[in-house]
This record gives structure tokens, sequence and C-alpha cells, in this order.
């Protein structure tokens, strides 16, 4: 199975190449993993500490194992962090992350490059960011007697480890030394499969975004732009969510309204500005006077969004009609009315947010504009919604304390 396995990973090694003539992120896939050993041998020429090795798949896991690195650089300064990425969407944007003494890309799951990887980073635990289940990299952590942990994993009945096929897969599982779960489900389906190196911990993210809301910085062209008016945001929006809200410009033009897209190529935001016939100006471009009488402001950067939902009196949360959809606790924990579309289920948080009420699921223009309709009238049910998301953030705080405990304890020489 593991050469089968082996095997795919060849394939998709081949599929990326091909693709990098035409497609930017495939060709910084591969551009990024160019003499990476050398670059890597030649970063840690000069290194005297032991390696924690994170990784992270992107740049939604990084920031949900943040947390986790900000903490073992306080409390453990005595050990370096190693930092490496799957996707190019995390390592372009944190490559100079100064919490971490190395930042580079993966070398690509085989079994000669997971044995070169450990032969040239002193690696004295593993800890790999929700999931990422790299079957040569963990045969090979293990073979060096190194700790591997998983931090707010997450699993469902539906994946292949709890399947009838799914036993080589399941077997590989078993070799981790600890999983900190975000939920009981995760909990008891690794416990029912025979794993008892597990614990609830709770999602990480929590933490982190009670942290941005804590350290939120004013963003004086964020607070021209609004002014005085209500503010709808947009947040790592696609086509389909954009669509949705582009017929409310001229329903409500009283409202201001933010694009954040999910992806910020020219092409996208040139579609945007289109749809918003003139009112839209890029926030790359925006000075002190020329955005005054624009009702849409265009985020084209990255980094800015989670600091940004401060300012929203709306937000929609981009990815429900999709994928799935994006991250709803940093909107969550400044406390303003979420809209999501209808495809939540794999994510734990926007199903207890829905539960609670503080969440709303929206499936057409007409729903969205009810919905601000009457939340505009009835301001105490508005700000009601918005306490209950923030209480939930602050309610389920503290997973990174106990992964920490417990790394310390079990894993980490002092």
């Amino acid at each position: 199975m593991r050469f089968i396995y082996t095997v795919f990973i060849f394939c998709y090694a081949l599929i990326i190449k091909f693709a990098s003539f035409f497609n930017l992120k495939a060709k910084q896939w591969v551009e990024g993993r160019k003499d990476i050993y050398n670059k890597i041998e030649k970063a840690l020429a000069n290194n005297k500490k032991p390696l924690i090795w994170v990784h992270a798949a992107s740049l939604g896991e990084f920031e949900q194992g943040r947390p986790v690195i900000e903490a073992l650089k306080e409390k453990h300064p005595n050990y370096g962090i190693f930092l490496t990425f799957f996707s190019p969407s995390g390592y372009e944007v944190r490559k100079n992350y100064e919490l971490a003494d190395f930042v580079f890309y993966l070398p690509l799951d085989t079994p000669g490059n997971a044995k070169k990887f450990l032969e040239i980073v002193p690696v004295q635990l593993a800890v790999f960011i929700k999931y990422e289940y790299w079957y040569n990299y963990l045969r090979v952590i293990r073979n060096n007697k190194i700790p591997i942990v998983f931090v707010s994993a997450i699993f469902r009945k539906k994946q292949s480890f709890f399947q009838f096929y799914g036993q080589w897969f399941l077997k590989q599982l078993k070799q981790v030394d600890w999983f900190f779960v975000q939920n009981a489900e995760s909990f008891y389906l690794l416990e029912g499969a025979g794993i008892d190196q597990v614990s609830l911990s709770g999602d990480t993210r929590f933490d982190r975004v009670a942290t941005i809301a804590s350290k939120a910085e004013a963003n004086q062209l964020i607070e021209n732009f609004k002014g005085d008016s209500k503010l709808f945001l947009a947040g790592s929006s696609w086509p389909e969510d954009e669509a949705l809200i582009f017929p409310l410009l001229k329903k409500f033009p009283e409202l201001k309204f933010i694009y954040a897209p999910h992806q910020i190529d020219n092409k996208h935001i040139v579609a945007i500005e289109k749809s918003c016939q003139g009112a839209a100006i890029r926030y790359s471009i925006a000075k002190n006077e020329n955005y005054k009488d624009k009702q849409v402001l265009i985020i084209d950067n990255f980094g800015l969004l989670s600091s940004l939902y401060r300012y929203a009196d709306f937000t929609l949360i981009g990815g429900g009609f999709g994928a799935g959809i994006h991250n709803t606790l940093e909107a969550a924990t400044f406390g303003m009315p979420i809209f999501i579309g209808p495809n939540y289920d794999k994510f734990q948080e926007a199903k207890d947010l829905i539960n609670l009420g503080a969440i709303q699921i929206v499936e057409n223009t007409n729903q969205l504009e009810n919905k601000i309709v009457e939340l505009k009238k009835d301001v105490k049910k508005s700000a009601h919604l918005g306490d209950l998301a923030r209480a939930y953030v602050l309610k389920n705080k503290g997973a990174t304390n106990h992964i920490l405990d417990h790394l310390k304890i079990n894993f980490l020489e002092l």
C-alpha cells in the first residue's frame, strides 16, 4: 500500500509541474522546492538549537497553530522553530514570520525526501497542524524515535481511516504519539479505532482570534471610509458569495461595503470592480480623498482581513457556496451578525454558532436582504447576535495552555 501511495505522490508532482507552465501557484510550488536541501543546509549551518518542526498545510492551518508557536517561543526559548508549508498561499505570505527561526516549503513526501530531511534537520519534536498525514514522513520520523503530535486535529466518521478499506491509513495514525483534538466526535472516533493517545484540547484558533481582538490596531483609512455609515464586510469571499452581495449595493445605498476576496489576483479584482459599476476602489490605491465618494472598498492584499472585522456591522464569511466556509471565528471574536452559505458541515465552530443563533444561513440575495433589513430595524437583536458570537469565543479559549502543558511534561527536554 505504501508503494501505491508513493506512486500517487510522484504522479501528483508531475501534474503540478505540468500546471506550473500556466498557473502561478503551481509555479511557486515547484520553484520553491528547487535545490531545497542545499538551502536548508545553508540556513542551518550556524544553528545551535534543537528544533521543533511545525508543519502547516497553508495559511489557515498556520493561523490555527500560531498560538502554539508563540507559546513555545515564549516558554521554551532554548528551542528553535523550523516551520514548513505545503502550499504557496501559506509560504509566500509567512516566509518572513518573525517567530520562526527557519521557514521552508516541505519537500515532497517520498521515502528519499523524508529520509534526507530528517538527516539534515535536527528535529526533537514534530508538530503537525490539524491534518496533513504525510505517511513517508511519519514513518521516517518514527524510525528516528522523534515524537509526533497533531494539534487541533479533527476527524469525521466518513474519513477513510474509519472505513473498511482504510486499515492501512489507520495503522499510520497509530504511529502518532499524541493527538490534541478539537471536539468530542474526534476523540471518540479515535478511541473507538483503538487510538488512546488523544486528549480533547479544543481549537487553538479561539486563542488566536482572541489575541487578534485584544491587539487590533486602528486603521485610519478604514475608519475614514466607513465614517458614520454601517459597514457590510465580505470576508474571504469567492465569486459565488460576491454575486449575492452585488445587488445590495443599490438596495442599501446608505451602507458601505468591503470585499476581502479569498483570491486577490488581478482578474478577480477587476471582475469585482466591474460588478460594482464604478462604486469601488482598491485598498492599495485608496488615498485621503479619492475613496470618500466610493461605496465599496476592495482589500487587495493579504494579512489585513482579521483586523478589519472590528469595523463590521454585518459580515458574510465566504466559501459557503463552494467547498466550505472560511474562518468564522475571526469575525465572531469582534461580535456582529454573521452570515454564511449552506456548505458548513465540516466546521464544528460554525455548527455551534448556528445552534446558538449567532450565525445565520443565507442561500440567496433575497434572504440576505431581508435579514439585513430586519437587523437594521432591530438594533437590540443585532447587538445580541454579536454578544452571542463574542461570548462563544471567550468561553472556548484555553486550548494552547492545555497543549503546552502536555508537551512540557511528555515531550520537551527542559
